[in-house]
């Protein structure tokens, strides 16, 4: 997935937000929508330090057992503080950071039983059809869905912004 986590992240994080006191939303949506980018920041040290020899899916941003141990840890920070905001927010953070995950399954692949097992689990390989691997996933019929996200987060944010100004 290319082009769609940030506005996948910010459709479910608008409806989790939604669950919260108004105070809470925004601290809530924003923690969700920087997880839901968070684990690609591992494209620097990708292409900066790596040079693409190891898939970057291998990589601690993407391994869904890191998440659940911060998940923990979080938790029991927010329990032992009595820090209800803390708590929520770095669970929203995490929330956002598996949604990334779930959408890097089916055509990219996530590592879901490390440290048993390295295997990537996809669903679909994408081939290499072009010279550069990003044009072979924008030119694979699976981008399509990535489109279908972000014209539904462009009409999410539209219809929510003009709910609130006719409030106002």
């Amino acid at each position: 997935m290319f082009i769609a986590h940030a506005p996948a992240g910010y459709i479910c994080g608008s409806a989790l937000a939604d669950c919260f006191a108004k105070e809470e939303r925004k601290g809530v949506l924003i923690s969700f929508l920087v997880g839901s980018v968070f684990p690609d920041v591992d494209m620097f040290y990708f292409y900066l330090i790596d040079q693409g020899r190891h898939h970057h899916h291998h990589y601690w941003t993407h391994l869904p057992i890191f998440w659940l141990g911060i998940l923990v840890l979080s938790s029991l920070i927010g329990l032992f503080s009595r820090t209800k905001r803390f708590a929520w927010i770095a669970a929203s953070f995490v929330g956002g950071v598996f949604l990334h995950l779930i959408l890097d399954t089916p055509f990219a692949g996530i590592c879901w039983l490390y440290p048993l097992s390295d295997q990537i689990f996809h669903l679909i390989t994408v081939p290499a059809t072009r010279s550069w691997w990003v044009w072979s996933f924008v030119f694979h019929w699976s981008f399509l869905c990535e489109i279908a996200i972000c014209i539904a987060a462009v009409a999410l944010y539209v219809r929510r912004n003009c709910r609130s100004r006719k409030k106002a």
